[in-house]
């Protein structure tokens, strides 16, 4: 019986840097020897969606009604499932689920059991204040018995210093500064580290580290390669 293949949807535009990387990752994981082993993809790069961590900190515009339409739009041109590169928008994950038919693969539940089946038992956090405070991965790691530490509050500012004024602004050596400084304090605390926020991976690399990166973006990757190319099942939503 013929392999169906199936055509993966990105919701990017948060930012558009991430997008871009996680669609090289796709190609670059893909076992293709010419253009027609790779999965058919659709990226909808939408960066007009509002601003996740100021919602999530109660000052911001509400970015649902844009992640929705995002979605759905994606789900009109032909996506199978929907990955999202943005850490922190997996807060409003339920709420996009309702809204779509197709399945959005949860970046956040493909690390958690990554860290799960690595055996690790204390994790380091990398991420936005939103995705902190809103226990993004907290909820996700805790219920397979696994500790989350997180920078004190003033490395906290570096790395949203780092992701905001660095990465998001073009000033890639600013952030990766930043970030590692960070990175290298959490290190001797725990036994991985969480790449958890997608600006975060673009300038920190498993090199960097004596203890395991954990990259959700990696994780995102292989999962829609395995799943667009028919070799996992997709689970209804």
């Amino acid at each position: 019986m013929p392999v169906v293949e199936r055509v993966i949807g990105i919701l990017g535009g948060m930012g558009p840097l991430a997008t871009a990387d996680l669609f090289r990752r796709i190609v670059e994981k893909t076992p293709a020897k010419r253009d027609q082993d790779h999965p058919r993809a659709i990226i909808y790069n939408n960066p007009k969606i509002p601003d996740r961590t100021a919602f999530i900190l109660g000052y911001g515009e509400d970015p649902r009604p844009e992640l929705i339409k995002t979605a759905k739009k994606l789900e009109e041109c032909g996506a199978d499932f929907i990955i999202m590169p943005c850490n922190t928008a997996h807060y409003f994950a339920e709420d996009i689920q309702r809204a779509i038919r197709i399945p959005l693969v949860s970046m956040v539940e493909e690390t958690a059991e990554r860290i799960k089946e690595m055996g690790l038992r204390k994790v380091g956090l990398l991420a936005t204040d939103g995705t902190i405070k809103g226990r993004v991965y907290h909820r996700a790691l805790e219920k397979r018995g696994i500790e989350v530490i997180v920078p004190n509050d003033d490395d906290q500012k570096l790395v949203m210093k780092g992701i905001y004024e660095g990465v998001k602004a073009g000033n890639l050596e600013l952030g990766r500064e930043l970030i590692l400084r960070v990175a290298k304090k959490l290190e001797p605390l725990v036994e991985g580290i969480i790449a958890g926020c997608t600006e975060v991976s673009v300038v920190l690399k498993p090199e960097d580290l004596s203890v395991p990166l954990i990259d959700p973006m990696d994780v995102i990757a292989e999962k829609a390669v395995r799943l667009a190319l028919g070799l996992e099942e997709l689970r209804a939503r």
